[in-house]
């Protein structure tokens, strides 16, 4: 991949989100299942020789200082420079966002586009850092960056930075996209949110194959060999968040009864995007038919999960 590439940033579900605690500093603990979506934003990268760096199309209402894929490119830029690499010596970049996943949707999109920005540039700048020299560098940036950088499914822990790889089988999801954006930190300060779910049991686990029930779509194949003991469903799990959001923005409450009616639901992050896993594309688009007739006003689209992150080899191992 080159300077004239298209780089892809790709969404993410949360199949589960459970709040298990709050450390001392307020941030919360988590435990969750991220998957990658075929479904995201595209980034375009053009070099500048005077170390500026520059969104060409800011996001509206978001100070270009702000947006996250700026504040990617400078601190690479500022890490590369205090390493003694070229590139933060005199090298900058124009950057410009297609931006097609909505904001405040759970999917992940600011913290894509931000480790789109770290592999990209780590690339195009010629670093070749490790992967998990920028698992480090994107996790000041935010949470969720890491994973997207680890790129690959991942059970998570801690504030979403302890990751470990795990298998998902195939499977398509339909999202049902609310015209809501759902600030997440307002969300997690909610005095009505539980903090205290039970964490899931890894100390004794021995690497085995969940048992399905429902959709087979919805969970995955193995774990860690650190995880639960019991037979797990779809419908069996959780989003913490779910409840908290839909009392407060009517609009994902409606979408997840929609979905409701005809298969387990689940929103992903905070919100406000819900989505439903299916076996097979058919089935997620013949439910997606149905839904946009009986409620034309609802944008919904079919994803298929990905295993890997379509830019995984532009991080060193």
């Amino acid at each position: 991949m080159d300077w004239n590439s298209h780089y892809p940033a790709p969404a993410k579900l949360n199949l589960f989100l459970h709040v298990i605690g709050r450390r001392a500093d307020g941030y919360h603990l988590l435990q969750t299942l991220f998957r990658l979506i075929d479904r995201g934003d595209t980034l375009h990268f053009s070099p500048r020789d005077d170390e500026q760096i520059v969104l060409t199309n800011p996001l509206p209402g978001v100070p270009a200082d702000a947006d996250l894929t700026v504040r990617a490119a400078r601190l690479l830029q500022k890490e590369a420079a205090s390493s003694g690499a070229h590139c933060g010596g005199g090298l900058g970049v124009d950057i410009t966002l297609e931006k097609k996943l909505p904001m405040g949707g759970g999917l992940g999109g600011g913290s894509s586009d931000a480790a789109t920005v770290l592999l990209a540039l780590n690339h195009l700048w010629g670093l070749h850092w490790p992967r998990q020299r920028l698992q480090a560098l994107a996790l000041s940036l935010g949470a969720d960056v890491p994973f997207f950088i680890f790129g690959r499914s991942a059970f998570a822990e801690g504030v979403g930075e302890q990751l470990q790889e795990v298998r998902l089988p195939p499977a398509w999801y339909l999202v049902l996209v609310p015209n809501v954006n759902v600030p997440t930190q307002a969300i997690f300060a909610a005095p009505e949110l539980t903090r205290n779910t039970n964490p899931l049991k890894m100390a004794d686990f021995s690497a085995s194959t969940l048992h399905f029930e429902g959709s087979l779509a919805g969970f995955p194949a193995s774990l860690p060999p650190k995880l639960l003991k019991k037979s797990l469903s779809f419908s069996e799990m959780r989003n913490d968040l779910e409840a908290v959001v839909a009392s407060r923005y009517p609009a994902v409450a409606q979408a997840i009864e929609c979905l409701q009616q005809f298969t387990d639901a689940r929103m992903t992050g905070s919100g406000a995007c819900v989505f439903a896993p299916f076996e097979t594309e058919n089935e997620a688009l013949k439910l997606r038919e149905r839904i946009c007739t009986e409620m034309p006003n609802m944008i919904a689209w079919v994803s298929q999960g990905i295993d890997e992150h379509p830019l995984y080899a532009l991080a060193g191992e």
